[in-house]
């Protein structure tokens, strides 16, 4: 992959898993998965329910896209992975419409999960454009 760019960004808490924070190519970004933790206090417990892990998701996914110069009107395409699908997806969607405009949502896929870290409801990845 010639001339990607990998982002560990100042501020941030450290990725939990060996990755990088983003990562960039041909003016794709891709951000690694993001959770409900408290990017300023990464180790408070998760918020409860998956509305408030949702936002929280969501609001660590803008913060990470700031950092980059970019803003979720940027982002084309979106994981989501739930670790209660059935019960969670109703209420995932509604707290995940907040964030985009119902004119320019990127793609997305949603899948089910056995587990995510610290035991989390939910992870959600982009894709971003510059």
């Amino acid at each position: 992959m010639t001339g990607a760019k990998f982002h560990m960004l100042e501020g941030f808490p450290r990725s939990v898993s060996p990755s990088s924070h983003a990562a960039e190519a041909n003016g794709f970004v891709f951000l690694t998965g993001q959770f409900g933790r408290d990017l300023k206090h990464p180790d408070k417990p998760l918020p409860a329910g998956i509305a408030a892990q949702t936002r929280q998701t969501l609001r660590n996914t803008t913060k990470v896209l700031a950092a980059l110069g970019l803003g979720l009107e940027n982002v084309v395409s979106v994981r989501v992975f739930l670790t209660h699908f059935k019960r969670d997806y109703d209420d995932m969607n509604a707290a995940y419409a907040e964030f985009f405009k119902a004119t320019a949502r990127p793609v997305r896929t949603c899948v089910g999960v056995t587990d995510l870290v610290r035991d989390a409801l939910i992870e959600i990845d982009c894709i971003a454009k510059r």
